[in-house]
C-alpha cells in the first residue's frame, strides 16, 4: 500500500480538519457545486460520451452509466434537498446525570473517513459527495473503469467548489480505476473508518472477502412482488409494470413474479403490457402453460430464480399459498426490497411482519426504494444487511456517536 499510503495520510489529516466546518459553510460549498456543475454540463456530458463509446448499449449497465442533461439536473436537485435538510450532527441523542454527579451526553458525530467502490454510475460520485460534506465525513472514492472519464470530470468540479469554499481538498479523493487502488483502499486499516461497496452482487462479494476494513452492504436486489389470490388485478398490473421497467437496470426494479395459482387464468393480462415492453419472461411450467405463445416468453430453469436481472428480463413462480411464496423469497432474496399485491389484511400483516428486507411494500412497486424517494434527499446506497443501517442510507445512517463526560473533579473508587 506505500504508492498510496501518502496520500491516505493526508486525507486522515484533513478528515480532522472537518469538525471545525461550520453548516453555513457546508451550506455555501453545496450551493457553489450546484452553480459551477451546471456551467459544466456540457465538459461532464462530453466526458461520458467517451465513456459511453466504449459500452455496448445492450449492457445493463449503459443506462446507469448514460447522463443526459436533464439528469445531470435532476442529480443536482438531490444535492439541493441534501442541503435542505438538517444537519445529523451535534445531535444529542440521550443524557443522564449519574448520582456522582458525572453528566453524560451521547452526541452523533461522523463516521470519519468513507471509502466508496463502485461501478458504471456516475451519479454516485455527486450523491456520495454532498452525503459525505454534510455529515461531516473525508471520503475516497473507487469508481470503474467504466465510468473513468465521468467521475474525473465530476469530481473536477466538486474540488473546484471545495477551494472556492476554502475547504480541505485532500479530504475527498478519486483513486485511479485500477485493481492496485482497489486493494490500496481494501487494506487501508489505519486511514479509512468504512468500505461501501455499491454494484453487482460481485462486487459486493469482492469487497466482503477482501476487506480488511469494515465493510456496509448495499446495492444487490433480487426484488420479489407476490400477486396474492385476493389482489386487485388492475392495481397489480400498474404495480408490476412499473416495477420492471420503469428503470430495469436499478437494484429497485422487480426480477421475480410470484403469482397464486388461482390467478393464473390472469396472468396473460398482467405480463401483456410488460411483453409490448419487450421484457423476456422466463415462466415456470404452470406460468408457461397459462401465456399464450409468445417470442418473449420462455421456459424457466433453475438459476432464472435467485437473480438479479438488471435489465428487461423477469422470473414468474406459481404458489398455492402464502406461505409458499414467503417460502420462495426467503430462499431466493437478497434482503433488498419484496412486495405483495393482495386486498386480504391478514395475508399483508402475515408478509409485512415475516418478510426479512430492507424494505417490504403492500400494493405499491418497489421502484420507490429510493432516498430522494423517503424524503432522505440522496442516498449513499440501499444496505442489505442488519448492522449499523439498513434501507437508504443517507444523512444519519453516516453518522455515529461518542459519549461525552462531563465532571468536577470525580474519581473512581
Amino acid at each position: 500500500m506505500s504508492e498510496f499510503e501518502s496520500v491516505f495520510k493526508a486525507l486522515k489529516t484533513a478528515s480532522r480538519k472537518l469538525s471545525q466546518v461550520t453548516e453555513q459553510q457546508i451550506q455555501t460549498t453545496l450551493d457553489t457545486l450546484v452553480a459551477m456543475s451546471k456551467i459544466a454540463i456540457p465538459e461532464i456530458l462530453e466526458a461520458n460520451q467517451l465513456d459511453l463509446a466504449k459500452m455496448d448499449p445492450k449492457d445493463p449497465k449503459y443506462d446507469r452509466l448514460m447522463l443526459t442533461g436533464d439528469r445531470i439536473l435532476s442529480i443536482l436537485e438531490e444535492v439541493n434537498q441534501v442541503k435542505n435538510l438538517p444537519s445529523p450532527l451535534g445531535l444529542e441523542l440521550e443524557k443522564r446525570v449519574l448520582d456522582n454527579g458525572l453528566e453524560l451526553r451521547k452526541i452523533s458525530v461522523p463516521l470519519g473517513v468513507l471509502g466508496v467502490i463502485y461501478e458504471a454510475r456516475p451519479n454516485v460520485t455527486f450523491d456520495v459527495f454532498c452525503l459525505a460534506l454534510k455529515s461531516g465525513n473525508a471520503l475516497v472514492l473507487k469508481g470503474g473503469s467504466d465510468a473513468t472519464n465521468s467521475n474525473k470530470a465530476i469530481m473536477k468540479v466538486i474540488h473546484q467548489a471545495l477551494e472556492k469554499s476554502g475547504f480541505p481538498t485532500a479530504a475527498f479523493l478519486l483513486l485511479p480505476p485500477d485493481r492496485k487502488a482497489t486493494q490500496a483502499l481494501l487494506e487501508a486499516v489505519n486511514y479509512v473508518d468504512i468500505i461501501i461497496p455499491r454494484g453487482s452482487q460481485g462486487l459486493i462479494d469482492f469487497v466482503r472477502s477482501n476487506s480488511k476494513v469494515p465493510v456496509i452492504e448495499t446495492g444487490a436486489g433480487i426484488v420479489h412482488t407476490y400477486f396474492d389470490e385476493t389482489g386487485n388485478l388492475e392495481k397489480g398490473k400498474a404495480i408490476i409494470l412499473n416495477a420492471k421497467t420503469r428503470r430495469p437496470s436499478v437494484c429497485n426494479s422487480l426480477d421475480c413474479l410470484i403469482i397464486h395459482q388461482n390467478r393464473i387464468n390472469e396472468l396473460s393480462q398482467i405480463v401483456a403490457p410488460l411483453l409490448d415492453k419487450g421484457v423476456e419472461v422466463y415462466a415456470d411450467e404452470k406460468a408457461f402453460g397459462a401465456l399464450s405463445p409468445h417470442p418473449l416468453v420462455k421456459p424457466a430453469e433453475k438459476d432464472h430464480f435467485g437473480t438479479e436481472f438488471l435489465s428487461l428480463k423477469m422470473a414468474i413462480k406459481t404458489v398455492g399459498n402464502l406461505e409458499q411464496a414467503l417460502e420462495h423469497i426467503a430462499q431466493n432474496s437478497s434482503k433488498h426490497s419484496e412486495a405483495i399485491i393482495s386486498e386480504n389484511q391478514e395475508n399483508i400483516r402475515r408478509f409485512l411482519n415475516e418478510v426479512d428486507a430492507a424494505a417490504v411494500y403492500a400494493n405499491a412497486s418497489t421502484a420507490f426504494t429510493d432516498g430522494n424517494q423517503f424524503g432522505l434527499g440522496a442516498e449513499i446506497g440501499i444496505s442489505t444487511q442488519k448492522l449499523h443501517a439498513r434501507g437508504p442510507m443517507a444523512l444519519k445512517e453516516l453518522t455515529s456517536y461518542k459519549w461525552v463526560i462531563q465532571g468536577n473533579g470525580q474519581i473512581r473508587g
